[in-house]
């Protein structure tokens, strides 16, 4: 395993344009995939800095329908994974297999819904499969041995890793218990993408060959904000971040 960074940013934010061309530049500096989030008005797990980006998004007025089209325009032009990721509230307004349906129409390989869990999923997980989408569980690395069970019975494509509890954006110390068990899941060919709190190379040349890829998220909507109050391009703050993180 090595480095392969998967990359979060917000669908409308700074502006739908932006955003589109943010996705853009991370490819081109060596994004592995993207995580696109489509933003929604009440998070579980956002911290601030990307909760100040979705609402920015939604008083802009984002809607589904532009986030589609972009996860569509992105798809056809560039040849990566997408993932869309957002929360319950909106896939079951519009129903889940709607949902489903709509995101595999516009390219996306996946679905993260951190609040859909398996087990209390709404039916996403059934309407995922029947659709050929994958529908990604995520994890903390505290979980217990009996429930990370039921999750990989499931086989599902990779897991999300999340490396401590709480919201994202503050930065994570990597301990033992976390290489443990990423030690553990690499040795029995579990795929394994690792994010909240990557913040550093270092802790990515740390993860890289024991995780199948690294997720970062607030950090890079930290180098767009940056790069905003500066009065830069914040698609080339984001390349450039993105590049130092993996180290080239």
């Amino acid at each position: 395993m090595a480095k392969n960074m998967m990359t979060h940013l917000v669908a409308g934010y700074p502006s739908m344009e932006e955003s589109r061309r943010i996705a853009e530049e991370l490819i081109k500096s060596g994004a592995g995939a993207l995580e696109i989030q489509f933003p929604y008005s009440d998070p579980m797990a956002d911290g601030p800095v990307i909760q100040e980006a979705c609402q920015k998004s939604l008083d802009a007025g984002f809607k589904l329908e532009q986030g589609f089209k972009m996860v569509k325009d992105i798809s056809q032009a560039f040849d990566r994974p997408i993932y869309i990721m957002s929360y319950g509230g909106p896939v079951y307004t519009v129903g889940v297999e709607n949902y489903v349906r709509r995101a595999k129409e516009a390219g996306a390989r996946g679905l993260i819904i951190p609040d859909l869990c398996i087990g209390l999923d709404e039916g996403l997980y059934a309407a995922g499969d029947a659709a050929g989408m994958e529908i990604v569980p995520v994890l903390i690395s505290t979980v217990d041995k009996k429930r990370l069970e039921e999750i990989l019975d499931l086989k599902p494509e990779w897991i999300y890793l999340v490396l401590r509890r709480g919201i994202t954006g503050t930065y994570t110390e990597l301990g033992e218990e976390q290489i443990t068990l990423l030690k553990e899941l690499q040795q029995r060919d579990v795929n394994v993408y690792v994010g909240f709190g990557i913040q550093k190379a270092e802790q990515v040349e740390m993860l890289a060959p024991i995780s199948a890829g690294q997720i970062v998220g607030s950090q890079l909507v930290r180098a767009i904000q940056t790069a905003m109050v500066q009065g830069k391009d914040p698609a080339a703050g984001a390349g450039a971040l993105l590049k130092t993180l993996l180290g080239n």
